[in-house]
């Protein structure tokens, strides 16, 4: 524990005098130092090895967004042009303002309530609307984690549930809801949801799910009831092992038919795209990736030493978090493009086959393929595309396009990708339980690590800033978590997935802007950049470049304004909506919140 305590010996710089620091320690300023405030207490926990700590960040980080959210917005926003973007915004925005969070964090070694206490107790609201908003976050998040164990639990089975349509008990019919989607949609909404047609309609709680709801909670809960001592043993396995299978899904992808087209599709540029929003939508991608705002990042660095070189963890950091989006994204389209050529092969097939109905009936055309059409296998989806384009506008309504690009435009993003694209894949794979099992696991330990870090970011500053619930950890941890279970019951009604879209687009996007607003507003302009960066060049023994003050100053704080702004013009002129499925129609259709009475 002692290598935690601040060295009182180095806490003024060795750049001052000694006649400076007796006038500066007389003058009693405004604002008190934020290494000087650093809590010199030995029995505050400590990670018990460096690994330990940026597993924590990492998998902190690193999250279901990076597998399903990133990889959607490259896919629709211009590819590698989007990827360029993004690593700009992360280098000029993101990376100091993850540094400034571990920097206040690790200096200060409280919560993010007793950090901006610190600044000015007029600033404590600042760490308990990043504590609310964890809280928010949490009560959806593990309703993600609880989807996954659903998953998890039937895909030990073979044939797995989804590969084809139930039938109908009375008719011996395909369900015709399943007949008019897919078995993959209709496993996700009528299974597994059995969801309503709209938010209005809530429908009676779905005891399967509140069941797992239950068990994740639990999980959550015996993992953190120890504080970082419990939680940072889980992180070994939770934070490492979605690598190990994102590494087998690629290999095992890079070996499907459509692989190469769906990497080419997804580092193609289309640079058209970045005159439109993407920078906002790459401005949101930088800042959820890296947790900003949530307090988790500063309450895992301030379990640190008090010299360690957190400008390194900042950069470390971000690098394997935007190399796991590469890596994930990598892994989706692989996926997407063996789906899409799948999928347009099956078009081509169905083709054909009107064709060769065409032929037996005697017809006998001028256009007919020089291929053989009674030898599927034999033709190839660029023959086919080739014939068709030059005798569209004679085959008639009946024979159809079968384009990949166009199946690989229709962009999937979130659950869509996770609980119905991927299990229509995976439907492909032989030993297809053994697959589905291993990618709900790794979505499984994705979703913990982060749960994780959220609820690090509810408990330490609560229990940093009231001795009461300090010296009542176990208590606190477990009441939080069941609290939590009972008011994601919300989430287990049959309507419970559009709360989840409800809270995901809304109870978090805004506030968290607002919050890392206020962040920086407090050190760049309260305290002050010239002198976060002499409490910082104590803390390392070495002075940061003098380009962070002016990024934290100007450019980080023009950024998240401008986010803000966009964000509110976009949901003043678009309204708050979310896709609801419906039952007779069986397809999705947009719907608004404000129908709710």
């Amino acid at each position: 524990m002692n290598q935690c305590k601040p060295n009182t010996s180095q806490w003024i710089s060795p750049s001052h005098s000694q006649p400076h620091i007796t006038v500066w320690l007389l003058s009693a300023p405004l604002f008190p130092p934020f290494y000087l405030s650093a809590t010199d207490d030995g029995d505050r926990p400590a990670w018990d090895s460096k690994i330990q700590y940026v597993l924590a960040q990492v998998g902190f980080s690193v999250g279901l967004g990076n597998v399903w959210r990133f990889p959607y917005l490259c896919h629709q926003n211009g590819g590698g042009a989007f990827m360029l973007l993004y690593v700009f915004l992360l280098v000029v925005v993101g990376v100091p303002l993850f540094f400034m969070e571990l920097a206040a964090g690790q200096s200060i070694r409280q919560g993010s309530i007793g950090v901006w206490k610190h600044i000015s107790p007029k600033l404590g609201g600042i760490g308990y609307s990043s504590c609310m908003v964890c809280f928010y976050v949490a009560l959806y998040y593990n309703v993600i984690i609880a989807w996954s164990l659903f998953y998890m639990g039937n895909s030990f089975q073979y044939p797995l549930p989804w590969e084809k349509c139930p039938t109908n008990v009375t008719s011996n019919d395909t369900v015709k809801e399943c007949a008019g989607s897919s078995p993959t949609s209709y496993f996700w909404f009528r299974k597994a949801l059995n969801i309503t047609n709209s938010i209005e309609e809530s429908g009676e709680f779905n005891p399967i799910m509140t069941g797992c709801l239950l068990a994740a909670w639990a999980i959550v809960s015996l993992a953190m009831i120890k504080g970082i001592k419990s939680s940072a043993k889980v992180m070994y396995f939770s934070s490492i092992f979605p690598y190990v299978v994102l590494f087998i899904f690629l290999i095992r992808g890079l070996l499907l038919d459509g692989a190469l087209e769906g990497i080419t599709y997804m580092f193609y540029p289309k640079v058209s795209n970045i005159l439109s929003l993407v920078w906002r939508q790459a401005a949101t991608q930088v800042f959820f990736a890296l947790g900003l705002g949530y307090g988790s990042v500063i309450a895992y660095s301030s379990y640190n030493p008090v010299h360690n070189n957190c400008h390194r963890d900042a950069l470390m950091v971000s690098c394997i978090n935007f190399m796991t989006s590469v890596l994930a994204s990598l892994v989706v389209f692989v996926v997407l493009g063996f789906r899409a050529k799948n999928i347009a092969l099956r078009c081509v097939a169905e083709n054909l086959s009107v064709l060769n109905s065409l032929a037996s009936s005697g017809s006998n055309q001028h256009w007919w393929p020089w291929f053989n059409m009674t030898d599927v296998s034999s033709v190839t989806l660029a023959e086919y595309r080739e014939w068709y384009h030059l005798y569209s506008s004679m085959v008639g309504p009946k024979i159809t396009d079968c384009s990949l690009e166009q199946e690989m435009n229709k962009g999937v993003e979130g659950t869509g990708l996770a609980f119905i694209a991927f299990t229509e894949v995976m439907a492909f794979f032989p030993a297809s339980p053994f697959w589905s099992t291993l990618f709900f696991l790794m979505l499984l330990n994705l979703g913990l690590s982060t749960m994780f870090g959220t609820m690090q970011g509810i408990l330490t500053p609560l229990m940093d800033n009231f001795s009461l619930l300090g010296r009542h950890r176990t208590l606190l941890t477990v009441s939080s978590c069941a609290l939590g279970f009972i008011i994601g019951l919300l989430f287990t009604q049959r309507s419970g997935n559009y709360f989840v879209t409800m809270f995901d687009d809304y109870s978090a996007t805004l506030p968290l802007v607002i919050v890392v607003i206020f962040e920086t507003i407090s050190v760049a302009w309260v305290y002050g950049t010239d002198r976060f960066l002499d409490d910082i060049e104590v803390m390392l023994r070495w002075r940061p470049p003098v380009v962070y003050k002016y990024l934290w100053k100007y450019v980080c704080l023009l950024a998240m304004v401008s986010l803000l702004a966009a964000s509110l013009l976009r949901m003043v002129f678009k309204g708050p909506t979310y896709t609801a499925w419906n039952q007779s129609t069986v397809r999705c259709s947009t719907s608004t919140f404000y129908q709710i009475t």
